[in-house]
């Protein structure tokens, strides 16, 4: 279940919820009683980066090491001459 942020528009009190996604937000602030309360968008608080399990996991033969590791692609990627983006326009 996520963490939930609200703030209420009329005292400016916030807290964190854990609810269902399928739950209705709350609207009535503990602080001041006011039904102002408003959920706020935030960031996760994880984030998945390079290769890992996802990836790698399940996959037999060539396929199983599919993370690019070459420095050649990344830096031209950096550069505006991507070959990933570059293959989509040729093919238009």
């Amino acid at each position: 279940m996520p963490i939930y942020e609200y703030q209420c528009q009329s005292c400016g009190h916030e807290l964190e919820k854990l609810q269902r996604m399928s739950d209705d937000a709350l609207t009535d602030c503990p602080e001041c009683g006011e039904d102002s309360l408003r959920r706020l968008v935030s960031a996760a608080g994880f984030r998945l980066k390079g290769g890992g399990w996802y990836e790698t996991d399940f996959k037999k033969g060539a396929k199983k090491n599919v993370h690019d590791t070459g420095k050649s692609s990344a830096s031209s990627c950096s550069t505006g001459t991507c070959p990933l983006a570059n293959s989509d326009s040729s093919a238009a």
